[in-house]
């Protein structure tokens, strides 16, 4: 694919159109451009944002389909809400300057979460969260740690997670507007909308720029 396909490409994926509408506008075939779709972002899962400092909210949340769409068989066998959900977990890391970082996790117990904390956050740093036993004890490895009861409150003398849960928000519209995305598949329209967040601000032709940066590294076809 030329770099004059990729841009228009990226163009109509930028403006939020669906594969379909996509490939009428370029012409491609559907095959084909599902396949350009998989490799920006596979492009976009590589833009890492640097290590956090100073103050950041963690938080998990829980991605799947609405209860009431599940297959009877699964509908059964109940579930429950938040914490201990069927659904898939993902742990989040908000700096102060909107930049987010996500990544999909096993679970949302300490030895998961606190790891990926202090990868991505620099030693030294604030740390925000609700009452989670997952957090307890971070603050003997380096952080200044901090907390919210949501059960009492959302905002503690200027503690909060509101930045996160924003973000939380914003990416179960996305993935709700897509009806229903299969749980391989999760991991990419994570990163997607990680991106899609972090770079918000930008115009699309700044994020066609970028992307095509991505891809041109990376050495991605289509």
């Amino acid at each position: 694919m030329s770099r004059k396909q990729w841009k228009e490409l990226l163009k109509w994926f930028i403006l939020g159109l669906s594969s379909n509408k996509i490939s009428e506008q370029t012409g491609f075939n559907k095959p084909r451009t599902l396949r350009a779709l998989m490799h920006i972002r596979k492009a976009m899962k590589t833009d890492i944002p640097k290590q956090f400092s100073g103050i950041v909210e963690v938080d998990e949340t829980y991605l799947g389909g609405q209860w009431k769409n599940k297959p009877k068989t699964t509908r059964k066998k109940g579930t429950k809400r938040g914490r201990g959900t069927s659904k898939q977990p993902v742990f989040g890391i908000y700096a102060r300057n909107g930049i987010v970082w996500a990544e999909l996790v096993d679970d949302s117990k300490a030895k998961t979460l606190q790891p990926l904390i202090t990868k991505q956050v620099r030693s030294g740093s604030t740390v925000y969260s609700d009452t989670w036993k997952g957090y307890t004890g971070i603050a003997t490895k380096g952080y200044v740690h901090r907390m919210v009861d949501h059960s009492k409150e959302y905002v503690n003398k200027g503690v909060h997670i509101n930045g996160l849960e924003g973000f939380w928000g914003y990416l179960k519209r996305q993935l709700a507007s897509k009806g229903g995305i299969r749980r391989e598949r999760l991991g990419l329209y994570l990163s997607e909308y990680v991106w899609r967040y972090n770079h918000r601000n930008l115009s699309v032709d700044e994020q066609v720029k970028k992307i095509i940066g991505l891809l041109k590294s990376r050495r991605f076809g289509g």
